[in-house]
């Protein structure tokens, strides 16, 4: 994120409100857009030198140029290490990387060997997003890396195959009941080892803490744009960690629940109606069109639900940290997607 590149002077956090959900809605949609894969590394470094040109003063203000630079660069670099994340594994790359895996795992009549494939492949694509995008500030280490991923696996395929066990068995339920409790088997899977997966990998933050900063005052921040002084860290604080990660695992699970709860009930009721009856071929497009269509919506009113920039009261973090606040007593720290 532009962050992370150099120069004092603070950028505005956004051209939206950040402080109202849907001004958050609209930043984490420009976040999200995947038209930012397809700039170059030409243009990436374009965008960086027209964000670092506001940051050291040489632009007096912000452009729609400058805008957009700060699009491709917050969506494009890590806020902690400044470098590129992973193209398959950016927020912008978000609804098509898990597009073919959400399929997989929503396809009607998956049997026991289909159910722990997809299942394992989600967790490892999880886990592959969640190691990228996490706080930097707290690195996680190869081993706690590999519990994790096996944990959050087991999870996931002890939740499926046990939900796709019991619900045939339950006698109360009608046949048409089961199955739409059957198609949203996955859901439940998907929830549970989402939140868990996050806990698993990020644990290390809330064992060590991370690092916050003290949130500054409009006339603090013109003073520290002059004198070309960076914010330093406060410390690590294991108080924040366990918010940042807490509130991520819920973003998962809100961003989980109309991508893996909407098709699937769409489409059993596209299933009775005679067209689809009679084209059996276009199950699959039709299951794609509706997870594409879902997510597309569905991921930036997740992501911001809870600020990725997290501002709170210095007194809810640790004693060490009750008379470092900035202004109005606050600290901050980045939550972490």
């Amino acid at each position: 994120m532009s962050t992370s590149l150099p120069g004092s002077r603070e950028l505005p956090a956004s051209e939206y409100d950040l402080d109202t959900y849907w001004g958050r809605v609209k930043q984490s949609a420009q976040i999200t857009d995947p038209r930012t894969l397809f700039v170059s590394n030409a243009g990436l470094e374009h965008a960086k030198r027209l964000v670092s040109s506001y940051k050291q003063g040489q632009a007096k203000s912000m452009t729609p140029e400058i805008w957009q630079a700060k699009k491709v660069v917050d969506s494009t670099l890590h806020p902690d290490t400044g470098l590129p994340v992973f193209l398959p594994l950016r927020m912008s790359c978000f609804v098509i990387s898990n597009l073919v895996v959400t399929a997989g795992m929503l396809t009607p009549g998956l049997q026991t060997t289909g159910t722990l494939l997809w299942q394992i492949t989600n967790q490892s694509l999880n886990v592959a997003i969640n190691s990228a995008n996490a706080n930097k500030s707290t690195p996680l280490s190869a081993p706690t890396l590999a519990k994790s991923y096996l944990l959050a696996v087991s999870a996931s395929c002890s939740v499926a195959l046990g939900l796709n066990a019991i619900v045939p068995r339950v006698k109360r339920l009608s046949p048409g009941a089961k199955m739409v409790l059957t198609r949203l088997v996955p859901f439940a899977a998907v929830a549970s080892a989402g939140a868990l997966n996050v806990f698993l990998m990020r644990g290390e933050e809330i064992r060590q803490g991370i690092d916050i900063y003290p949130v500054l005052s409009d006339r603090e921040k013109l003073e520290r744009a002059k004198d070309g002084v960076e914010i330093q860290s406060l410390g690590k604080s294991k108080r924040a960690a366990t918010m940042a990660v807490g509130e991520t695992a819920l973003s998962r699970v809100f961003n989980a629940t109309p991508i893996m709860v909407i098709p699937p009930l769409v489409l059993v009721r596209l299933q009775r109606t005679q067209w689809l009856q009679h084209r059996p071929r276009m199950v699959l497009p039709v299951n794609l069109g509706l997870i594409l269509t879902t997510s597309i919506f569905a991921l930036p009113l997740a992501l911001a639900v809870f600020p990725q920039r997290q501002a709170v009261q210095a007194q809810k973090l640790e004693e060490e940290f009750w008379d470092r606040g900035g202004f109005r007593g606050e600290v901050e720290f980045n939550r972490g997607i």
